[in-house]
């Protein structure tokens, strides 16, 4: 299977990733099949008529923003057909990708269905995080076929997308599916190994480690490490990503301050434990109200809106940067 004799994309599960999934594909022509199992309290099937409804209303605010035209919305809702029966989800699709929630068993589960009801030429893909394609597949019989990609929310809007190569995957299959995300607009990147957490989530909580031990050693203040990643090195990070940077100032510079600084830096294996007392107290974030921050309603809505208008911005930006 080619990337250009993919046509109709089946998403399984129409939760926020995969309703944002289903909007990507449909915005560049694909047909999508927006997959959900039926719930017996849902007879009159309003569950998906309601996600319809979640993605209708993002297309209209992002037309209204300058990323898309309002004209063209009811043509992209039309290729988008929501279903409850996974027979009709999976006779006619070229790929398959997976968004089930994060548990080992129930996608190991997913796979091997669908490895026994697909023909041999689709390609079968688990949007994860951190779970490895290789044990995902591992009760499938067609493995060469089964990969991951790790879509970022919100879908529609972030342009990355990690293509995950499983121990079986084959090299035919990674290269449609590299050629695909392509196809539909992303930024897709060859993860070539498949290791716990991939490129991205690696590089994210080797930070998020070190940010969270900076508050527990009272260094400083959660605010206070926030400001020195967004009012400092976090600005440059999208012109220059860090082994550029190295580049620049020079290996020898780097080797100079790790010689120096790495003894001093955060290395454990586990889990911090503020982070496991915040846990413990229920603090969890925003759902709970506090956090690392204490969040009124108005607080945590005020926040999502301000972060979703700069994604917005920032996308314009890049917009204006091809035309």
């Amino acid at each position: 299977m080619k990337a250009e004799d993919i046509k109709i994309i089946s998403v399984i599960g129409s939760g926020l990733m995969g309703c944002g999934i289903a909007q990507v594909f449909a915005s560049k022509n694909y047909n999508v099949h927006l997959y959900n199992r039926p719930h017996p309290d849902d007879v009159k099937g309003e569950f998906l008529a309601k996600r319809l409804e979640s993605i209708r209303s993002i297309l209209t605010t992002m037309a209204q923003r300058g990323l898309g035209s309002e004209s063209e919305i009811d043509s992209i809702m039309g290729r988008i057909k929501p279903t409850t029966s996974l027979d009709e989800a999976t006779s006619d699709a070229q790929f398959i990708i997976e968004n089930v929630a994060e548990d080992l068993e129930l996608k190991q589960k997913v796979f091997q269905d669908l490895d026994q009801r697909c023909p041999l030429e689709t390609i079968l893909a688990t949007n994860t995080s951190v779970m490895s394609p290789t044990d995902v597949a591992a009760k499938s019989r067609h493995r060469e076929r089964i990969l991951a990609t790790h879509w970022w929310n919100p879908a529609y809007m972030i342009p990355l997308v990690e293509v995950v190569k499983g121990k079986d995957t084959s090299d035919e299959v990674m290269e449609a599916t590299y050629n695909l995300m392509e196809n539909a607009g992303k930024h897709p990147i060859k993860v070539l190994k498949d290791v716990p957490g991939f490129v991205c989530n690696r590089l994210q909580h080797a930070l998020a480690r070190e940010a969270v031990s900076i508050v527990e050693r009272g260094i400083a203040d959660a605010a206070t490490v926030d400001d020195a990643i967004k009012k400092g090195f976090g600005i440059r990070l999208p012109a220059l990503g860090p082994l550029e940077g190295t580049d620049m100032v020079g290996l020898d510079m780097l080797l100079a301050i790790q010689n120096y600084v790495l003894k001093h830096l955060e290395d454990s294996h586990d889990a911090s434990p503020l982070l496991k007392e915040k846990v413990g107290k229920g603090e969890l974030g925003i759902k709970t109200g506090r956090g690392f921050y204490t969040w009124t309603a108005e607080k945590a809505q005020k926040r999502r809106k301000e972060f979703l208008d700069y994604l917005f911005d920032w996308a314009l930006r890049e917009k204006g940067k091809t035309t």
